[in-house]
């Protein structure tokens, strides 16, 4: 495989693109069709028998309308604290209901209470809804730790993927920028972090190299992004694109997982590096051969085995990345 981006190469051979194509989603217009997407991701979607595995509860928000959280319990509850789930979806798609199963393996995997957020989505409630609904379940946590097995601050952990990871972070500026105390850490995984997906104006090679023909598209993320911040003047915010604020200190340790095949490679690993330059202490990690998406796979997966791996080692208090990445060379990087 070349060098994402490299002049006048392929960011793939032709066979490893042929393969990849395998996993590509079907091109729809997620502005004109978000609604037969969530009809088909909840037909899919797995409730538990076990009533002992979850509990589902409410938090209600600051207007009186009420937040729905789950609250997911390992086989074997091993560690203390608490993940707070945000799911991804593109802040359009997905709820507690279709990331039933990936929490439970989350749980498990850990040996950690879940508790996933069941935040609204746009279009119907574009932005800030969502971070608002995040925001409220995180700082209830905060204040109640005993919602959730008693947890301290330090022991609660944000989690989130893709959309949901963008919500972590900017849960985590918002309550710093506001003095509030924050979780003792947070799990971006292939976050999405700042608001430019045109592979023709993109600081980013991933961007290019991977818009297209595979599990994500650029496109598709500019969509998601319209629905869910309708003003372009205001895309590039530091609560919709993290990577752009300006202060980035005093945020939770900080683990950032992408996927080498993903076009939001770079834009997560670039927020990895912003978050050490500015004092946080941060690990970035990159799962070869992943594709965007990969902790909703199986549990026999490969991908998501070696995210784990890292996952877990995280939490566990290892900062050392297990390998140095390559930055960018266009000048993305802050």
């Amino acid at each position: 495989m070349t060098r994402p981006g490299s002049p006048g190469q392929p960011p793939v051979n032709r066979l490893t693109s042929a393969v990849l194509s395998l996993f590509a989603a079907p091109r729809i217009d997620m502005r004109a069709d978000y609604e037969k997407v969530r009809r088909a991701q909840r037909a899919l979607s797995r409730t538990p028998r076990d009533p002992y595995r979850f509990l589902d509860q409410a938090v209600r928000g600051e207007d009186g309308h009420e937040i729905p959280v789950r609250l997911f319990f390992p086989r074997t509850l091993t560690k203390p604290g608490v993940l707070l789930f945000f799911h991804g979806g593109g802040w359009v798609t997905g709820d507690i209901d279709t990331y039933t199963s990936t929490c439970l393996t989350m749980a498990d995997l850990t040996g950690r209470i879940v508790c996933s957020v069941d935040y609204r989505l746009a279009p119907e409630h574009p932005y800030p809804a969502g971070l608002q609904d995040c925001l409220r379940v995180t700082e209830t946590l905060l204040e109640r730790p005993y919602l959730a097995g008693g947890a301290d601050p330090e022991d609660i952990t944000l989690v989130g993927d893709s959309a949901g990871a963008n919500l972590a972070a900017a849960v985590s500026l918002d309550l710093h920028r506001r003095g509030v105390t924050l979780p003792g850490a947070q799990v971006l995984l292939y976050p999405v972090v700042q608001w430019d997906h045109d592979p023709r104006t993109s600081p980013y090679d991933s961007v290019r190299a991977y818009g297209t023909g595979l599990r994500l598209t650029a496109l598709e993320v500019r969509d998601y992004m319209a629905m869910y911040q309708p003003d372009p003047a205001l895309r590039a915010t530091e609560l919709v694109s993290p990577l752009a604020a300006e202060d980035l200190t005093g945020q939770p340790r900080t683990l950032v997982v992408t996927a080498e095949l993903d076009l939001l490679r770079d834009e997560g690993e670039a927020y990895g590096r912003a978050l050490r330059a500015a004092g946080t202490p941060t690990r970035i990690e990159r799962v070869d051969g992943a594709l965007h998406g990969f902790i909703i796979l199986p549990r026999f997966s490969r991908a998501l085995a070696r995210a784990y791996d890292h996952i877990i080692s995280f939490l566990e208090g290892d900062m050392a990345d297990s390998r140095p990445l390559e930055a960018t060379t266009d000048g993305a990087d802050r």
